[in-house]
């Protein structure tokens, strides 16, 4: 009876096994080849961690998460009472991140769009987060202080936008806040 076990077991690796490859073919067919955006590269739980202190949410917020990824971010940003958007273009991340928000609960509180966040309109958010890649930060930098409303809180993993004074930061995470 020990061997269902067993097999149960390497039925789940497999499934995550595969999974990580179909997400790695579209991520690097989507992104790198036709839209030159960021790879997936999941946010370490210790990053979210300092993320939400830096931005100190408030309920209510109405927040947004670029290159949502897995959506780890967005459900960290709806537990921590946000309003979260995630924008992401990789169609099995979205599938797969709309399955973690059903699972976890915040359905109604936490949303993927499947589509690139250059096409939206940042001005009804409050709070941004970005894990973007560094030829990105200068023109992510110019579309906040275009339609980021006034107080908004952005934090980036890694990168810092080249003209912004980072009001405070934890390890790699970087904390703006537009005037």
């Amino acid at each position: 009876m020990q061997w269902v076990y067993y097999m149960i077991f390497f039925m789940e690796i497999a499934e995550k096994i595969v999974l990580l490859v179909i997400i790695s073919f579209v991520d690097y067919y989507l992104i790198r080849t036709i839209i030159n955006g960021a790879p997936f590269a999941p946010t370490t739980t210790a990053a979210v961690s300092r993320m939400l202190r830096l931005l100190q949410v408030q309920k209510g917020e109405k927040a947004i998460d670029l290159g949502s990824g897995d959506g780890r971010i967005v459900i960290a940003l709806a537990r921590a009472g946000a309003i979260a958007h995630g924008f992401e273009i990789n169609p099995v991340l979205v599938w797969y991140s709309r399955l973690k928000i059903s699972r976890a609960g915040f359905k109604g509180r936490a949303f993927i769009h499947r589509r690139s966040y250059w096409k939206e309109d940042f001005s009804t958010y409050t709070v941004a987060t970005v894990f973007g890649m560094p030829y990105m930060m200068k023109p992510l930098q110019e579309k906040f202080m275009k339609e980021l409303p006034s107080g908004a809180r952005v934090v980036s993993n890694r990168f810092r936008f080249p003209d912004w004074h980072i009001d405070a930061s934890e390890e790699k995470i970087l904390l703006y806040r537009k005037q």
